[in-house]
């Protein structure tokens, strides 16, 4: 299990726990890479390479973050640093790749764009072959003055990159060239979510059928249908991740639909809970089931583990890691009574050793 942080007096990289996905139990191994911010993390396809979005606006003099690469020693977990690029804007706080594992995908928070790389036979990252910068803002100037783009992954069949824009209540819909690593868009190019919202992470349902969206400042969940053959989306229903009545700061971070398609999880930081919500198997509405309190400070991000029997909370301002055993049949969570201490995490990832 691998974690990125944001570095500074506790931290000074990328951190591993060996984790025994029958019982849930972890054990440190401890700092594997240094790098600056590894504030997201993605793991090839083969899992032999590791790369990081290097969450900075100065690197070599220019306004931007970077991308880091690194190999992944299947047997010890230890990483070895490969090599490191611009990620042509700054702030990149999101990294993913396509599902032949060939190119690197990246969203600049602060720099409004998005970007995509080669990977080399080696596992190195090459130069960008696209990057794709937005000017406008949405309808919030205290909070969305730039596009400010959150996340972008590949259609299960590869041929569509979707991108969440904060800034601009928007996802934003780019075809994809497999041959070139180049995006172009989709007609249309865009669905929008309600003023002021701020869509965060999005998740597919594994049908294939169904994309949720995590609304930072609306504390909500809303799903969209999905048309695999056009790559377009249509708004269906939008839910509150909070308890009604609640009154105090919130906002939203990650989001999640279980591997068996049953249930969803989003994080709150402020109420410092996961929602959890089953899918309704015809429509893919989420109903909600209950709040679970994460055992720390503003879960920036959480995970579930292969096998989807355990979700780790990464509570990202009480530096500790929290594991949560997961019902199949319901869905509910139960604290196992494991926490590991973790500084300032950000993002967990899982590769399988074996």
């Amino acid at each position: 299990m691998y974690v990125g942080t944001y570095t500074g007096p506790a931290s000074r990289g990328i951190y591993a726990y060996r984790f025994d996905v029958a019982t849930g139990q972890a054990t440190p191994v401890g700092l594997v890479a240094e790098t600056a911010n590894p504030s997201f993390l993605a793991i090839d396809p083969t899992q032999r390479f590791l790369y990081a979005a290097n969450e900075i606006s100065d690197y070599q003099g220019q306004k931007s973050g970077a991308i880091s690469a690194f190999a992944i020693d299947r047997k010890s977990g230890k990483l070895t640093f490969l090599n490191q690029v611009s990620s042509h804007g700054a702030g990149p706080c999101y990294v993913s790749l396509d599902q032949t594992g060939k190119y690197v995908l990246t969203a600049n928070y602060d720099g409004g764009t998005v970007a995509v790389f080669p990977v080399l036979k080696d596992g190195r990252l090459g130069e960008a072959t696209a990057v794709i910068q937005h000017g406008e803002h949405g309808a919030d100037p205290a909070h969305q003055e730039e596009p400010q783009p959150h996340q972008i992954d590949l259609s299960s069949d590869n041929r569509f990159a979707i991108a969440s824009y904060l800034g601009l209540d928007q996802l934003l819909v780019y075809r994809f060239d497999p041959a070139r690593g180049t995006l172009t868009a989709n007609v249309p190019p865009f669905t929008k979510v309600d003023a002021g919202a701020r869509p965060r992470h999005f998740a597919v349902h594994p049908g294939n059928k169904f994309l949720y969206v995590i609304e930072e400042s609306a504390s909500a969940v809303t799903e969209f249908s999905y048309d695999a053959a056009n790559g377009t989306l249509s708004r269906m229903a939008t839910v509150s991740t909070l308890p009604q009545g609640f009154k105090g700061d919130n906002t939203t971070a990650e989001i999640k639909v279980h591997p068996d398609g049953k249930f969803l999880y989003g994080s709150n930081r402020g109420h410092d809970s996961i929602a959890v919500f089953a899918l309704d198997p015809a429509t893919g509405m989420p109903h909600f089931l209950e709040f679970v309190p994460t055992g720390g400070k503003k879960p920036r991000n959480f995970e579930i583990a292969p096998g989807g029997a355990f979700l780790i909370a990464a509570n990202q301002n009480s530096n500790n890691l929290v594991i949560f055993k997961i019902d199949p049949q319901t869905g509910h969570l139960t604290a196992t009574g494991q926490l590991l201490e973790a500084p300032s995490p950000a993002c967990i990832k899982f590769v399988n050793l074996k």
